[in-house]
């Protein structure tokens, strides 16, 4: 009984300190860090104190509040609080892959299983940083200066993605795709990944199937083949036929894809960071936002009702366009995120349509025409676009010849300041105007107004010179070029206009499969000049919708013509009184701000702490001298001045690698 009695009191002294060190320490720590740190520090200092004093004492038998107030008990609780926080900044230190302090693991409630968790990801992170480096892939990376070394290096990347599988796999894939970033080298090597999946056994479809449709299977299907017409890593296809006798595709997700991308992705995240940490070619590059971005897309692509949403947005976003594509009708009663119910097209791939081009003697310069402008319209007019337009998810009806797009997994969204910006992209190339292409990009970039607009514009004119005079503009060179200054001058595309960019990288060799002679940025002019011509008409064509647009605008307009008489009349009196001031400092930007309002901070708990513990000292220096009762005041006011300059110092410690870990 006194035992349990002493163990509760530890527990009571553990659960304190846990709760004041991580309140010292700062908000959104890691969990597992701060546990280990209190366990240890608690282990240790008890068996200290246990072997120097306590056994020599009869502490069991004496009464509670006696022991909490000697002052051997406070030493061993400050031990303990000041020992935790030094643990846990060896933990941040110390910490091989670089992880941030929020993860998405701290989302999980049960306390054992974000410990099992956390042990089984960070043996999946060790088995494949132990696989990095078997294959060589940090020696290589250092010196991938030289040809005979890139192709050193990208054999590594390609063998390690490859041993590491699942979704490592995928994103060497996703990787072989980034013409723009990569060099021939890498994509020949990462195009070499294959990922050979198994279709789910039948009585797994009959499962999935029952448990995610609104009604029995039999009830909805009058014929369901269990066959997959296609099988992939996130989830397969299957044909079947409704019992209105509609032809369908149904989609399945894999029932144990959420749990292996949730343990892989963040996991591919880390290895991310850890590479970048290790190599400026890395980060350069960006590989850690490329995994971030790859990892944030699959997050959403195993949601198949997000698909669903993004097929109806399109959709709708075409329905009155004179570019006519084909998009399978969603049948949304029996759509839910592991399962989509879609039209059948009947329909083959541009890459292997050959046959139904002779047959219905299509133009295949008109075609590819139709599916270009149908995806400028989707990026700068309605925003909303097909993010993977590779010839897999491009096919022509085999009944009438007409485009059809298929798998919305992945969009893109552009806002109009971004729309407007691609358009003056799109027209600086092709006039082969350095101004007007500069202009477009500081509208698609972020921190547009760090750059030197006369040095970039020099680097935008040398890209220009090496596209003149040719017969056809090289989209993947010209973007990969593009990519590579605004890097250089530091700045970055949104992510949304880099997925807008490689999009049409994408594009460009799926209209080339279609037609080898096709030239986007010519075809670009063309729309182009549609465009404007359309814009300009549309008044003539439709005044009633003209004149609905005009009164709408009006009745917005009106209230702020009204004010306009009295404000500038504030204004004048406001310049003759002298009241009107122009200034600008660096607090007028919210970054700036932060980061010095932070950086102050932690200088003023520096010189707190450097002052108590100078202060400290000197109380110690000085009681030497004096022998009277009252030096015992000073050493105790001395040491609690140690102690908290040692909290604030290792609490800044502890803020300082947080921040460069960031």
């Amino acid at each position: 009984m006194i035992f349990l009695k002493f163990l509760i009191q530890i527990i009571v002294v553990s659960g304190l300190i846990y709760f004041v060190s991580g309140r010292l320490i700062g908000s959104n720590i890691n969990f597992i860090r701060r546990v280990l740190s209190v366990v240890i520090s608690v282990t240790l200092t008890s068996f200290v104190y246990w072997y120097t004093y306590l056994r020599h004492t009869d502490f069991l038998y004496e009464p509670m509040m006696q022991t909490v107030t000697e002052v051997s008990t406070l030493i061993w609780i400050g031990s303990m609080l000041l020992i935790s926080m030094l643990l846990y900044l060896v933990f941040e230190l110390f910490d091989p892959s670089g992880m941030r302090a929020t993860d998405h693991r701290n989302g999980q409630k049960n306390l054992f299983m974000r410990l099992r968790s956390y042990w089984r990801q960070q043996k999946r992170l060790r088995h494949v940083l132990k696989i990095a480096v078997t294959n060589g892939v940090v020696q290589t990376i250092k010196y991938a200066r030289q040809r005979e070394n890139e192709k050193e290096l990208a054999i590594a990347l390609r063998v390690t993605l490859e041993q590491c599988g699942g979704i490592f796999i995928k994103f060497g894939q996703v990787l072989s795709t980034r013409k723009e970033l990569f060099s021939p080298i890498f994509i020949a090597e990462l195009e070499r990944l294959q990922d050979s999946v198994k279709p789910l056994p039948p009585e797994q479809v009959t499962q999935i199937l029952e448990d995610s449709l609104p009604k029995p299977m039999n009830e909805i299907f009058s014929n369901f083949q269990m066959e997959p017409i296609a099988a992939a890593s996130i989830g397969q296809v299957h044909k079947a036929r409704l019992k209105n006798f509609d032809e369908v595709v149904v989609k399945l997700l894999r029932p144990e894809v959420k749990g292996i991308m949730r343990d892989d992705l963040d996991i591919l995240e880390e290895f991310a960071n850890w590479l970048s940490n290790k190599s400026t070619w890395a980060e350069s590059l960006g590989f850690r936002e490329l995994a971030k971005g790859f990892a944030d897309g699959l997050r959403e692509e195993i949601h198949l009702d997000i698909e669903v949403r993004n097929t109806l947005q399109v959709t709708k976003a075409l329905a009155k366009s004179d570019y006519k594509v084909r998009i399978p009708k969603i049948y949304t009663e029996y759509c839910n995120e592991n399962i989509i119910v879609m039209e059948y097209v009947r329909g083959k791939s541009v890459a292997n349509a050959i046959a139904e081009f002779n047959q219905f003697e299509s133009d295949r310069k008109q075609f590819a025409r139709t599916v270009l402008y149908s995806f400028f319209e989707q990026m700068l007019l309605s925003g909303i676009f097909h993010a993977d337009p590779h010839p897999g998810n491009i096919h022509i009806d085999e009944t009438d010849g007409t485009p059809i797009l298929l798998d919305f997994g992945a969009v893109g969204r552009l806002g109009a300041t971004q729309q407007e910006g691609l358009k003056l992209f799109l027209m600086g190339i092709q006039l082969n105007d350095a101004s007007v292409l500069y202009d477009g990009l500081t509208l698609l970039v972020e921190n547009s107004g760090h750059a030197d607009r006369a040095k970039m514009e020099q680097a935008i004119d040398q890209i220009l010179l090496k596209i003149s005079y040719v017969d056809r503009i090289p989209t993947e060179e010209l973007i990969h070029a593009l990519f590579t200054v605004v890097r250089d001058f530091g700045l970055a595309f949104y992510p949304a206009v880099g997925l807008a960019l490689r999009s049409l990288v994408t594009l460009d060799g799926t209209l080339r499969v279609i037609d080898p002679s096709f030239d986007i940025f010519t075809e670009a002019k063309d729309f182009s000049s549609a465009y404007m011509r359309a814009s300009f008409l549309k008044p003539f064509k439709e005044p009633m919708a003209t004149k609905e647009r005009l009164q709408e605008e009006l009745s917005m307009l009106i209230p702020t013509l009204r004010k306009m008489p009295r404000r500038v009349d504030q204004l004048i009196q406001r310049v003759e009184s002298g009241k009107i001031i122009l200034h600008h400092d660096v607090f007028s930007d919210e970054d700036n701000a932060r980061f010095i309002t932070n950086l102050f901070s932690r200088f003023v708990l520096l010189l707190v702490g450097i002052t108590f513990g100078i202060i400290s000292v000197a109380l110690l220096a000085i009681s030497q001298f004096i022998h009277d009762t009252y030096a015992i005041y000073l050493n105790t006011a001395a040491y609690l001045g140690l102690f908290l300059c040692a909290i604030l110092l290792v609490r800044l410690s502890i803020q300082a690698l947080r921040a460069m870990k960031q």
